[in-house]
């Protein structure tokens, strides 16, 4: 659990980190990049910055280069920006997060069709004894009667 001055610190970052990015690096490699979230370790010495990029494979993978060589440069950013004694050390890392979604939309269409093959079996189906085959306490009291 994070304390409430990792959250703080973390959500700083991010939002420098993104409003530099926005402004851009003179890097060609960069692709159009989002920064999702940043986790800082407890000693606020590390933040571990997830990120995604729109496009290919290659753009994805470009773009992290793109990052890795500019890590110095934004983290000089970071501590010009921060009020802490240390800046933590940056470390970008690629967000799982639209293959998470995807992933999860093709099972959710899976579960669809299989209850529209489960909901036209059901339309069609009859009962193997009686409707209901529980013996209600007022038809006990019609029969004796």
């Amino acid at each position: 659990m994070a304390s409430e001055r990792q959250a703080r610190l973390g959500d700083r970052i991010r939002v420098i980190l993104a409003e530099r990015l926005e402004k851009g690096l003179r890097d060609p490699r960069l692709g159009f990049v989002t920064i999702t979230d940043v986790r800082v370790t407890g000693d606020l010495q590390h933040a571990s910055v997830f990120y995604t990029v729109l496009g290919s494979e290659d753009e994805r993978l470009a773009s992290g280069e793109a990052l890795k060589s500019a890590t110095g440069m934004l983290r000089s950013e970071v501590g010009k920006h921060l009020n802490v004694r240390l800046t933590p050390t940056l470390e970008f890392i690629p967000d799982a997060l639209p293959e998470n979604a995807g992933h999860i939309e093709d099972l959710l269409r899976e579960a669809r069709e299989r209850d529209a093959v489960v909901a036209g079996l059901a339309s069609t189906a009859a009962y193997a004894g009686d409707a209901d085959p529980y013996v209600k306490p007022r038809e006990l009291e019609d029969d004796e009667d």
